[in-house]
C-alpha cells in the first residue's frame, strides 16, 4: 500500500493511460543517475526534504547511487525565483520538484520540457498552473493542499473554541499567487458567520511588529495565518508577537501548533512531500506529467495544543477535543 493510501490521501480521479513523456522515455539507461532540482522560497526544508528522500527510496533512488539532487533557495527573496529556476534548467535535471507560494509558477515560466512535482500547492487551477486536476495538460502536476476550501472550516473552529470571536484578524503573505484565491473565499465564509476579519498582507519581516498592533487597534481577538514560505520563514516572530499580544491562532499546519500555536486544521504537508516521490517515480519511468491527476488531500488532522490555550486563559470545549487528532498537553 502507498503512503498516501495509509494517510489517507486519495486520487480524486480516475485512473488516466500513461503517456511517456519523449525526453525521459529514452533516459531509461541502465546506471543512470536522476537528478532533481529542488526549487522552494524557504532557505531550508528539512522536514519536506527528509520524506521527499524517504518516499524516494521507497522506489529504490538513493542519494550517492542512482539520485542526485540540486537544491535552490531563495531564502524569502523571491525576485531570486527565476534565476534559481533558470539555472536549474540550464543543468538539465530530469525533473523539478517545489512547493507552494511562489516557485511553482516560476519552474513554469523556466521550462516547458522539464517535468515539474509540486509537493503542496494551496490551488493549482486557481492559480493558473495547470488546466484541471484531472488533467493537468502541461509539463506540472503534483499536489494541492486545498487550502483555500477550507477557509470556511478554520473560522468555524476558532468560533467553535471562542464563541465570542466575532473580529478575527488574517496574516497573508503579500505576492504570493495562492493569496487572490484565499481571501474571496474567507470573506465569503466571514460573511456566512457574521465575522469581521482584520486581514493584513505583509511579505516583510520587519513589518510583522505594526501589522500585530495594527490587529490590537482593531480590537481582533484571534489570528489565522495563512501557509506560505513568509510564514514557515517567521513562524517564531509571528508565535512571539501572537502572544504578546494574546491572540489565540490557528495555522494550516501541526508545525506552528508543535511550538507553542494555539490550533491547525489541514492536511500532513509532511506526508505530501513524500507522496510527491510517486509522481517522481512514474515521471522517471516515462509517465507524461500532463496526465497525471493532480491529487487532493481526503484527510485533514486537527492538532491542538492546550498548553497554549491554559497560557492565554482558553478552555478548550471537551467536543473540539475529542475530534482532535493530536492534542498537546
Amino acid at each position: 500500500m502507498s503512503p498516501l493510501s495509509r494517510r489517507g490521501f486519495i486520487c480524486r480521479f480516475a485512473a488516466v493511460p500513461l503517456i511517456a513523456f519523449p525526453a525521459l522515455a529514452r533516459a531509461q539507461a541502465t546506471g543512470k543517475v536522476w537528478r532533481i532540482g529542488f526549487l522552494s522560497s524557504a532557505s531550508s526544508l528539512p522536514s519536506g526534504v527528509d520524506a521527499l528522500r524517504d518516499g524516494l527510496r521507497s522506489f529504490g533512488y538513493v542519494e550517492g547511487r542512482n539520485l542526485a539532487f540540486e537544491f535552490r533557495w531563495s531564502s524569502g527573496k523571491d525576485d531570486l525565483l527565476p534565476e534559481l529556476a533558470a539555472d536549474l534548467v540550464r543543468l538539465k535535471v530530469d525533473v523539478i520538484v517545489t512547493h507552494a507560494g511562489l516557485p511553482p509558477a516560476a519552474a513554469k515560466r523556466a521550462t516547458s520540457t522539464i517535468p515539474i512535482v509540486t509537493a503542496a500547492t494551496a490551488d493549482p487551477v486557481g492559480q493558473g498552473l495547470v488546466a484541471s486536476l484531472a488533467r493537468p495538460g502541461g509539463n506540472l502536476t503534483g499536489l494541492s493542499m486545498q487550502s483555500t476550501d477550507l477557509a470556511g472550516k478554520r473560522l468555524q473552529l476558532l468560533r467553535e473554541i471562542l464563541p465570542g470571536a466575532t473580529r478575527i484578524a488574517v496574516l497573508v503573505m503579500k505576492g504570493t499567487p495562492a493569496t487572490p484565491v484565499l481571501l474571496p473565499q474567507l470573506r465569503a465564509a466571514a460573511l456566512q458567520s457574521g465575522i469581521t476579519l482584520v486581514i493584513r498582507e505583509e511579505n516583510e519581516a520587519g513589518a510583522l511588529a505594526a501589522a500585530f498592533a495594527a490587529m490590537q487597534g482593531a480590537r481582533a481577538q484571534a489570528l489565522m495565518v495563512q501557509n506560505s514560505p513568509f510564514h514557515v520563514q517567521n513562524r517564531d516572530r509571528i508565535l512571539a508577537l501572537a502572544q504578546q499580544h494574546r491572540l489565540p491562532t490557528m495555522f494550516d499546519g501541526r508545525e506552528s501548533v508543535d511550538v507553542g500555536g494555539l490550533i491547525s486544521y489541514g492536511p500532513n504537508i509532511v506526508e505530501m512531500f513524500r507522496r510527491t516521490a510517486y509522481y517522481v517515480d512514474r515521471i522517471f519511468k516515462g509517465a507524461n506529467p500532463a496526465d497525471l491527476p493532480v491529487e487532493q488531500p481526503s484527510k485533514f488532522e486537527m492538532v491542538i495544543n492546550l498548553k497554549t490555550a491554559k497560557a492565554l486563559g482558553i478552555k478548550v470545549p471537551q467536543v473540539v477535543l475529542a475530534r482532535a487528532d493530536e492534542v498537546i498537553q
